[in-house]
């Protein structure tokens, strides 16, 4: 696949989508936007995909936030409409099914921090930094951040970036939930690699069922949750997988998984 902003990758059953904008710091411009809802409805038509790494060109950023150009020149009605346009397409990241993990390599911050935070995964080079500094420029959040981040890291934390527009490191983003794990800027896409490999080896249905049952559940009162993971639980074990995976392990063989 072949785009402006985006480059596509595909290596085994694992895609990598890096963010190609870099003079600009992989800004989110509309453009991108669509480009990347555009890769997103392929991805969800392959079933022979089980993983995706998403990242940004260059070391400097992940991505820096909208293009504050196309910001400038919004008035209320079209700044509503692409604000919940970038919803929609985070939205349709976040519940792909197929598990995407955010590599940070460098700055996450606006909409490149609510595009972090609609990944499945977040894990972050030492040198990357996180920030929703909107209200520096007049904004708030409009790409889902208000909403996504309390859920990671609590109310009081999301307030105090969302309020101050901080800009932290990624060490106080691991310490403070919004980043799952911090390496080593050179070994960074190694260990995403490693964590989108081992994800990509388990049985994809199986992955698919779990991803919807923590999110599903996340927001339901205790009793309807543990009854949405009860009915996921009964469709894994009418699978195919489910038979391979149990015969497997008793015959003390790998599993040929066939994501049905």
């Amino acid at each position: 696949m072949t785009f402006e902003s985006l480059l596509v990758e595909t290596h085994e059953a694992v895609v990598r989508v890096t963010l190609n904008r870099p003079k600009v710091l992989n800004a989110l411009n509309r453009h991108l936007l669509a480009e990347l809802d555009a890769v997103i409805d392929a991805i969800a038509a392959d079933s022979a995909i089980r993983a995706v790494i998403l990242t940004g060109a260059g070391e400097k950023a992940f991505a820096a936030g909208a293009d504050i150009a196309e910001l400038a020149r919004l008035g209320a009605a079209e700044g509503q409409q692409l604000a919940l346009e970038g919803q929609r397409i985070l939205a349709r990241l976040e519940t792909l099914g197929v598990p995407v993990i955010a590599a940070v390599n460098g700055f996450a911050l606006g909409g490149g921090c609510e595009l972090a935070m609609a990944c499945t995964l977040r894990i972050a080079a030492e040198t990357a930094r996180f920030g929703q500094p909107e209200v520096k420029l007049g904004l708030i959040p409009g790409y889902g951040g208000t909403q996504r981040l309390p859920r990671l890291i609590g109310h009081g934390a999301a307030l105090r970036l969302v309020l101050t527009g901080e800009i932290i490191s990624a060490t106080e983003a691991l310490r403070i939930g919004l980043v799952d794990e911090v390496v080593p800027a050179a070994d960074l896409l190694a260990r995403v690699e490693t964590v989108a490999a081992t994800i990509a080896a388990n049985a994809p249905f199986a992955v698919r069922q779990a991803i919807a049952s923590l999110y599903g559940g996340a927001d339901l009162p205790l009793d309807r949750a543990l009854a949405h993971e009860a009915a996921l639980f009964g469709l894994c074990c009418a699978t195919e997988d489910k038979h391979e995976g149990t015969d497997a392990f008793l015959a003390k063989r790998a599993p040929q998984w066939k994501g049905r």
